[in-house]
């Protein structure tokens, strides 16, 4: 049985953007009862010279709603934003894109591919098909993110499990 681009990309997408969320709320749940406030949290890193803890949220969105968007529209830049400043801002930026990846229709999807993609930062061009660059593009940016914020998390003492960052597998029903 063949799968379909819509199975393989926003079902996979939706599986973690759901999971992001969780790991976001388990965030928020663990702060408030440490009495900090979360959005103390959001400009932490691993190392100095890596991006925010909100980037990692808002590049989970960029390569999952922003991936499809840019497959539609036939050009993906990574976005300047470093993401919203609150945690209530990350809170509603994952629930947009869960509502805005729940719109996405298999017909829609799957019409999109062979489409030509490039990838554009400055001087940087990557030409891709739209599979090409849902799956070997922004699924492994997205997994990246997502496993980022996990261990930006994880490291601040959330407790945090490896079905946390899984999210709901799609199990036989």
């Amino acid at each position: 049985m063949a799968i379909s681009l819509f199975d393989a990309a926003v079902l996979s997408f939706r599986q973690t953007v759901g999971a992001v969320g969780g790991v976001l709320a388990k965030g928020r749940a663990h702060f408030e009862a440490e009495e900090v406030n979360p959005d103390s949290f959001i400009e932490t890193r691993l190392i100095e010279d890596m991006l925010p803890f909100r980037y990692q949220i808002y590049s989970v969105v960029n390569h999952s709603v922003g991936a499809l968007e840019a497959c539609k529209g036939g050009v993906f830049t990574p976005g300047a934003s470093l993401g919203p400043d609150s945690w209530a801002g990350l809170e509603a930026l994952i629930a947009e894109a869960n509502t805005a990846l729940a719109a996405f229709t298999p017909d829609e999807v799957n019409a999109l591919e062979g489409k030509d993609v490039m990838f554009a930062f400055g001087k940087t061009q990557m030409p891709f098909t739209a599979e090409g660059f849902l799956l070997s593009f922004s699924m492994p940016n997205l997994h990246f993110h997502a496993t980022t914020t996990y261990a930006l998390l994880r490291g601040k003492g959330v407790k945090l499990g490896k079905r946390d960052y899984m999210g709901v597998p799609r199990i036989k029903a």
